[in-house]
């Protein structure tokens, strides 16, 4: 709880931006660090935007774990797209080249080592665009690897570079699920492929060739697919430590897609004479037991022995809170044979997302969101259904994490003052900072944890709920500032303190306001309860939870200046936005901001994953009408009058882009200000640097007109 002394109101005046969307977004961006196995070097990339040069720049560099230094390392970032480390080598290395001058399209795989790049080897000529590597060395010194690929029914892998073109641009379709988040499906599914570098040939491909592990799995409803897309990577499936076994996550076959969200966890020998099976699937103990959702990063322990991995209860909510589970697996005669299946810690109320095995298999490592940081948690194997890990990790958000030899862990971490930091630590005593970014880009020079605090405020529900507060960088403790309330979608979901381009706090807050970002119901990390809370009460709780929020920041924080504020929100958030402009709460601002959000709800069978309306509306549309028309937004339309910022992009299956146009017309028909701001290229997100530059600069030019922080409007929009 913040504890705040008088202060007297002032204007807004004139300030020193620290950070401006041009320098947010022409940051370095970097990925995760990765390190050896003898834990003593880590690689990571360099991704950067130049707006001058209207082009993208990406590097490899290499981080010594003892000293902090940072190298080049001269991988041929354009063309190298998956590095592993191999396993029982100091220094070696596999890599994945992204061209193949044998066929168009293809990619190639290399071996060689971190310190002596000239002389690796080309290895394997890959006919598709394979990625996604993974990598383990057997006993007879061969090196079994996997990879995935999009691939035609048949199972051979796809590639669209020599793919036949139709003569014409029909999609014709027959189930439901035609299309998810930013595409529309074609015959092709994803599939992990297995291949053998043989030891006695100078590591050259086996004669087999690539095989899909896929192949073999019977279905009725549901092809399997792996990894699940539109977001399942290489963490969907895993390779065992000796190289014999296979683990991946696919969605159920003898249920649609669209409609439930159950994944089972497939094991299946690596050299595929066996087809993989669910050990979680129907007619199993777990999901006898009742576990029958999603499931997700099946992890082998070291001496492959075990196998863990996590799993929700619910079968079509997909944000149900995650468990873990290990069991033991060995291969008997060419099958997976499974046994001892628990749980491990089941009533901690967080939901593990990342799992990364102790040295000597005696604990796991796990990550989850908890009060507005993604932390690192140790259970050990031992652990009883009523066990509480203890957070390891320090003040940031946990982006990623590998387990080092020594069992201290080596973090990816970033938080709102910074857009990346590499520590370690042993879970005692503070973390030790190897770098970070603020040490080093000169964009976020001026850019601090001084900006950032964070309060308690009683919910609608009774219990103290959670907000974030970010400060300009030129803060001044006698001055009000506008407030700037940003919600965040999901609608489960949370603001954490961590790095984001799109919303970024600090960006928004240096424009002249303290952003407030609360928590209300249906976030995660406060325990499941107030997750699910939201279930059939999109605009009951958490609305009460943003008024009262707001009456607290009215009534206890002085220097937030309440009667010139702007709300904004994206998803759920901008659904917010839109229930908020029928609402009373929506008269407190200025302006409006809504990103792809809902306005009808109605109209949500028009998305894609109809097991998100089912869920959160308490049944279908001809079930409970009543629920889907008690939080329609469109139901208060008269009561609309606040000036409103409306984006909505053609990409989005999410929420489809007449969604926003239908309140731009109807806010228009009805004489409020608004502006309609739409990009045929994005998604329910933006990933073009110049597309949010434009972004920014358009939401800022409008709510800084209506807060007062800023001049005149600009006068770029398309009239009629």
């Amino acid at each position: 709880m913040m504890g705040y002394l008088p202060m007297t109101t002032a204007l807004i005046v004139a300030h020193c931006l620290a950070i401006t969307p041009e320098l947010m977004l022409s940051a370095p961006q970097r990925s995760e660090a990765v390190p050896n196995p003898a834990g003593t070097i880590a690689y990571f990339t360099v991704s950067q935007y130049s707006f001058d040069n209207q082009s993208s720049s990406r590097a490899y560099k290499l981080l010594d774990l003892e000293s902090g230094d940072v190298t080049d390392w001269a991988l041929n970032s354009v063309e190298v797209t998956d590095v592993v480390w191999l396993p029982g080598t100091k220094t070696g290395i596999l890599y994945i080249n992204g061209t193949n001058v044998d066929t168009t399209g293809g990619v190639s795989i290399w071996v060689g080592d971190a310190m002596n790049l000239p002389a690796s080897t080309l290895v394997a000529s890959l006919n598709a665009p394979f990625s996604g590597l993974k990598v383990a060395s057997t006993s007879s010194g061969d090196i079994h690897f996997l990879v995935n690929s999009l691939a035609y029914s048949n199972g051979t892998a796809y590639n669209p570079k020599l793919g036949p073109i139709p003569r014409h641009s029909g999609r014709l379709y027959s189930d439901t699920y035609p299309r998810h988040w930013d595409t529309w499906l074609s015959k092709q599914r994803y599939a992990v492929f297995a291949g053998t570098l043989c030891a006695n040939s100078s590591y050259n491909l086996s004669d087999l060739g690539m095989q899909n592990l896929l192949q073999g799995i019977n279905f009725t409803a549901t092809r399997p697919e792996s990894p699940v897309p539109p977001f399942g990577g290489s963490n969907n499936y895993d390779i065992s430590p000796d190289g014999e076994m296979i683990a991946f996550v696919s969605k159920a076959t003898h249920l649609s897609k669209a409609n439930f969200t159950a994944s089972y966890i497939y094991l299946g020998p690596f050299d595929g004479s066996s087809a993989p099976v669910a050990f979680n699937g129907p007619n199993t103990t777990a999901n006898d037991a009742g576990h029958e959702g999603a499931s997700g990063a099946p992890t082998f322990s070291p001496n492959s022995s075990k196998l863990a991995y996590i799993q929700q209860d619910g079968i079509y909510y997909e944000s149900d809170r995650w468990k873990l589970y290990t069991l033991d697996v060995n291969l008997e005669d060419k099958m997976v044979v499974t046994s001892n299946w628990k749980g491990l810690a089941s009533n901690w109320d967080r939901s593990p997302d990342g799992i990364g095995w102790a040295p000597h298999g005696e604990s796991i490592f796990v990550s989850a969101e908890d009060f507005a940081r993604e932390r690192i948690f140790n259970i050990p194997l031992n652990a009883s259904d009523s066990f509480t890990p203890r957070n390891l990790t320090g003040d940031t958000s946990v982006s990623a994490f590998s387990v080092l030899p020594d069992s201290s862990l080596l973090v990816s971490a970033s938080a709102v003052w910074t857009s990346r930091e590499y520590y370690t630590t042993t879970g005692n005593g503070e973390p030790r900072v190897l770098f970070s970014a603020l040490d080093v880009d000169a964009e976020l020079d001026g850019v601090g944890p001084d900006t950032f605090d964070e309060f308690l405020f009683a919910g609608s529900e009774g219990g103290q709920l959670h907000a974030l507060i970010v400060k300009p960088s030129d803060f001044v403790a006698n001055k009000t500032y506008p407030l700037a309330y940003i919600i965040h979608g999901g609608p489960q979901g949370a603001h954490e303190n961590s790095w984001s381009t799109a919303f970024n706090p600090q960006v928004w807050a240096d424009q002249g306001y303290v952003v407030v970002a609360p928590n209300p119901t249906g976030s995660f990390g406060y325990g499941q309860n107030l997750t699910d809370a939201i279930q059939g009460n999109w605009g009951s709780y958490p609305y009460e939870d943003l008024v009262l929020c707001w009456e607290y920041i009215d009534s206890h924080i002085p220097y937030i200046d309440t009667k010139h504020g702007i709300a904004a929100g994206p998803s759920y958030g901008g659904y917010m936005m839109n229930w908020m402009q029928g609402h009373d709460l929506g008269r407190k601002f200025k302006a409006l901001v809504t990103h792809d959000g809902i306005s009808n709800i109605l109209a949500q069978y028009g998305t894609d994953e109809l097991w998100f309306v089912r869920h959160d509306n308490n049944g279908s549309l001809w079930e409970n009408r009543e629920k889907y028309d008690r939080w329609n937004p469109l139901n208060h339309v008269r009561n609309w009058s606040t000036p409103h910022f409306v984006v909505h992009n053609s990409l989005d299956y999410r929420i489809s882009e007449s969604e926003g146009l239908a309140l731009f017309n109807i806010l228009q028909g009805m004489g409020v200000p608004s502006r309609f701001l739409n990009f045929p290229d994005e998604s329910h997100g933006l990933l073009n640097p110049e597309n949010m530059l434009f972004w920014y600069t358009e939401i800022f030019n409008w709510i800084n007109y209506w807060s007062g922080v800023g001049g005149p409007l600009d006068d770029v929009a398309i009239g009629a």
